[in-house]
């Protein structure tokens, strides 16, 4: 079997104990960041085998993993913050093991956007999540079809590229549209900012960025 096991965004709390029993229990566990999950493991006393699963490798060492899941090990795969095959490595693996008729299970836990959206005062009945844009082809005719969108939109991005993405939004969508930028959820220095996209790209502009970010922003 293969388990999907969320892990926190920031806060190591934000685990569940159906998550820690998961870990424990796995003959192996696939981490997108060794090290990072190792920070977690070690703080809850796990000591499994750990592979690299990743966005470079994850084609190449599907076949493998595929093999040893059908062998009947119980394979549990971690992200380094939030759920796997959300902005992160794990689609092509499950993809792949429900073709194979291996079970499938994804646990209920962290993901950055729900706490965001739904902080954000914006309507959050309906969205479309985008995660993070294209960085270069690809970009602009994303934001062009997201113009008539009339549910909230919700993308990820990097500090560093935060204003370069209000300044975008901006121009697609309008000065006045009304928007929220949340950044370092659960951990110490957590900040959501609300205002229209003008307003926050003023804002980051004073304040300069800090952290991962969510950005939302109000359906048309």
């Amino acid at each position: 079997m293969l388990s999907l096991v969320p892990t926190p965004i920031g806060n190591l709390q934000d685990i569940t104990l159906r998550a820690l029993e998961v870990l424990k229990n796995a003959d192996l566990l696939l981490a997108e960041d060794t090290r990072t999950s190792k920070v977690l493991l070690q703080h809850y006393g796990i000591d499994k085998r750990l592979l690299a699963h990743h966005q470079h490798n994850e084609h190449q060492a599907i076949k493998e993993i595929v093999r040893l899941l059908k062998e009947g090990q119980h394979i549990a795969l971690m992200s380094d913050a939030g759920t796997p095959g959300i902005s992160d490595p794990g689609f092509l693996l499950v993809r792949e093991c429900i073709r194979e008729g291996i079970e499938v299970q994804c646990l209920p836990g962290a993901t950055a956007f729900v706490p965001a959206l739904v902080m954000s005062g914006l309507p959050c009945d309906r969205f479309v999540f985008e995660g993070f844009l294209p960085q270069k082809k690809g970009r602009q005719s994303r934001l062009l079809a997201l113009k008539e969108e009339e549910r909230s939109m919700v993308f990820y991005e990097s500090p560093f590229r935060l204003l370069k993405l209000l300044e975008e939004c901006m121009l697609h969508f309008g000065e006045e549209r009304q928007a929220s930028v949340s950044r370092e959820l659960s951990k110490l220095f957590e900040e959501t900012r609300r205002g229209t996209l003008s307003e926050l790209k003023s804002y980051f502009e004073e304040k300069g960025v800090k952290g991962e970010i969510v950005v939302v922003v109000a359906g048309k």
